[in-house]
């Protein structure tokens, strides 16, 4: 399998400041690859580096193969969007998508025919007359992706690119990018601080913090199978619970996650517990329990009969459901 980009030990310092502290990463081509993590982690520096807006401080970097170091990034086979777009408002819809064939000198006819074309891929046929200024923040989203598009990038690298944009839109562009980058084939790298964007769309995540990498799986992977404290927690809404209560409840003392969906409420057996609070969350409830000292969040089913604020309670779940972590690593290399 041709890998797009490989890291080797690279770390980018900003004086004392380690932005990026010796990650290793291998994408391989055609994968929609995300990086996770809390603002200050390192994902948005490692974008810039794949992208050569920055220079790795030590390791080393390869594109398809290619040594990146060095090398600008108008002659790398990347293409960055950007969060806010950086749409030149004063020229059309169709100059801002042929803007990047215009500069390497493609001859008007082709590159509008291209810019019309690639407009048409991001379900914007027709709005080349139109300026930026005319649309909507999804609409401008997709125009900022057909301008990247257009040149063929090898590598797609999308800059928390959903950030502005309003929950149901923000959900409609994660079904769409993820069908665009099935129909291209091309490799993208997905940054963003939303676990729900890289769970959804990701073939794998990498999860980053302090500049470096905690873990990096499949959304399924990194979601039921956390490596760390750290992980369990960022990662969706989890239960951590300390070793003395897995010490009771599985029989060992570590560290464990607890996903609040795996919680139910029964009739016999299980754990005591009480409801402290409640929240409706729709189809769902958000039950805040106290049990053995230990306080749990758990997901039921809105219809089907949930329990008073100070009711008690008997709670189970099942034996997989508890997962069992070690102590947090500092860092756990990416395998292909």
């Amino acid at each position: 399998m041709t890998t797009a980009v490989l890291f080797s030990k690279v770390s980018r310092h900003f004086g004392v400041v380690k932005a990026v502290d010796g990650v290793d990463l291998a994408i391989p081509e055609g994968e929609f690859f995300a990086m996770l993590g809390p603002s200050g982690s390192g994902k948005t520096t490692c974008l810039r580096l794949i992208a050569g807006f920055e220079q790795p401080t030590s390791g080393h970097i390869e594109i398809f193969g290619e040594t990146a170091e060095g090398v600008p990034p108008y002659r790398r086979s990347v293409n960055t969007v950007f969060q806010d777009y950086a749409l030149f408002p004063h020229l059309s819809v169709l100059d801002n998508v042929a803007y990047g064939p215009m500069i390497r000198g493609v001859p008007k006819a082709e590159r509008t025919r291209a810019a019309e074309e690639t407009l048409a891929l991001v379900k914007l046929p027709g709005y080349g007359a139109r300026r930026p200024s005319q649309l909507s923040g999804g609409q401008r989203q997709r125009v900022a992706l057909a301008r990247a598009l257009i040149n063929k990038p090898k590598v797609l690298l999308l800059d928390e690119p959903l950030g502005a944009l309003d929950l149901k839109l923000r959900e409609q562009m994660q079904e769409e990018l993820k069908a665009l980058q099935r129909t291209l084939g091309i490799t993208f790298v997905f940054v963003t601080h939303d676990q729900g964007e890289a769970l959804s769309m990701a073939d794998r995540v990498a999860v980053f913090n302090d500049g470096r990498i905690i873990q990096i799986g499949t959304p399924r992977e990194i979601y039921q199978r956390p490596a760390s404290r750290f992980v369990a927690d960022f990662v969706g809404s989890s239960n951590l619970l300390p070793p003395a209560f897995v010490r009771q409840a599985a029989g060992r003392a570590a560290w464990a996650s607890l996903r609040p969906e795996a919680i139910r409420i029964v009739a016999a057996g299980g754990h005591a517990a009480t409801v402290q609070s409640r929240s409706f969350l729709g189809g769902l409830t958000r039950l805040v329990l106290q049990t053995q000292g230990q306080r749990l969040v758990a997901l039921v089913p809105s219809n089907g009969g949930v329990p008073e604020d100070g009711e008690a309670i008997r709670v189970a779940w099942e034996r997989e459901d508890l997962h069992l972590m070690e102590e947090d690593p500092h860092h756990i290399e990416g395998k292909l």
